[in-house]
């Protein structure tokens, strides 16, 4: 039996796949199909450096702040604390992201370890063959109103 991933298929595949998108009623259900299909395309390349794309998004994070309590993190992507919890755990797990308390003592604040910046530096190359991909097939204007558009629609839902 042959299994074909997205980057597998052929162009006449893709192309009927395509097709095969029918009209949605909302918002919701048409963001949500997207989000499906592009964690597809960056978890296909991300898979080669052992990550999913929301281990590689808090690699970044915590990349960034330096370090970040649970709260902050949460906040930032938008993501519940108990989600943020279990894809957290198996990078705890791994040695890439320590916790330690914080002032007060009930905080914790996590950052990368030195194997968790040697694995963000390993994924880089493969997000940005992900990237590559949807860019190309966008080109440089749609990429830019897409990315701005996303930005204002966030910022919408989070505003109602």
């Amino acid at each position: 039996m042959d299994v074909y991933t997205y980057s597998m298929q052929p162009e006449g595949l893709r192309s009927q796949l395509a097709d095969a998108l029918f009209e949605l009623p909302c918002a919701c259900q048409n963001l949500r199909r997207l989000t499906r299909v592009v964690t597809r395309i960056y978890d296909q390349e991300l898979r080669k450096a052992g990550l999913e794309i929301t281990q590689f998004g808090l690699l970044t994070a915590l990349a960034k702040t330096g370090e970040a309590n649970q709260k902050r993190l949460s906040a930032g992507f938008a993501m519940d604390s108990t989600t943020l919890t279990r894809t957290l755990r198996p990078m705890r797990n791994k040695g890439w992201v320590q916790v330690k308390r914080g002032k007060d003592g009930r905080e914790r604040l996590m950052s990368l370890t030195r194997a968790g910046k040697r694995q963000l530096a390993e994924a880089q190359p493969h997000w940005h063959l992900a990237q590559e991909r949807l860019q190309q097939e966008l080109g440089d204007a749609s990429w830019e109103q897409m990315k701005q558009m996303v930005s204002r629609t966030t910022a919408a839902a989070v505003a109602a």
